[in-house]
């Protein structure tokens, strides 16, 4: 049996969201006991399914939205550097981030003037102790952005831009 959806122009995809999809089952050989089971066990799945659906376009016409981040006064760039480090050149950390930094495993490269993180855990280390970071420096109110250093390399091809048919009917006919 394929899925059914409801007619009712109410219900949108967001309504589906944790609604529990009925399974099919297992029937006999013989159709009258057949469809029985079908009739007790299968249709108060569907109407079920669709009971809740129903009242999810009730209760939530319109899909959640997330709200936007809040405004910061204070703002750190952590860039992905071609040689794959990530840092933020020291001068721009806002001094009372900078004990975070530390805290969270960035080192101060004096020769290069930033902080940078090492990542000798793999990058799943490096995602956890970068989002442990974030998480710290908002509670904080400053704001982080995540930039890379790296260009592109090829810049996508322009196609021609045909030209009009009567343009072209008119330049063949003189």
């Amino acid at each position: 049996m394929a899925p059914l959806e409801p007619a009712d122009p109410r219900v949108k995809p967001h309504h589906f969201a944790g609604v529990e999809e009925p399974n099919g089952i297992a029937v006999p050989n013989q159709p009258a006991r057949a469809a029985a089971q079908v009739v007790l066990r299968l249709l108060p799945r569907y109407q079920h399914a669709l009971d809740t659906v129903l009242r999810n376009a009730a209760v939530q016409p319109e899909p959640p939205l997330r709200p936007g981040p809040p405004q910061v006064a204070d703002v750190v760039t952590l860039t992905w550097y071609e040689d794959g480090a990530l840092g933020a050149p020291y001068k721009s950390v806002p001094e009372d981030a900078r004990t975070a930094f530390y805290t969270f495993g960035f080192h101060y490269d004096p020769h290069q003037a930033a902080f940078l993180m090492p990542s000798p855990d793999g990058h799943d280390g490096l995602a956890l102790r970068l989002r442990a970071l974030v998480h710290h420096l908002a509670q904080k109110g400053i704001g982080v952005n995540l930039r890379h250093t790296i260009t592109p390399t090829t810049t996508p091809a322009r196609l021609p831009v045909p030209a009009p048919a009567i343009a072209a009917a008119t330049a063949r006919h003189r």
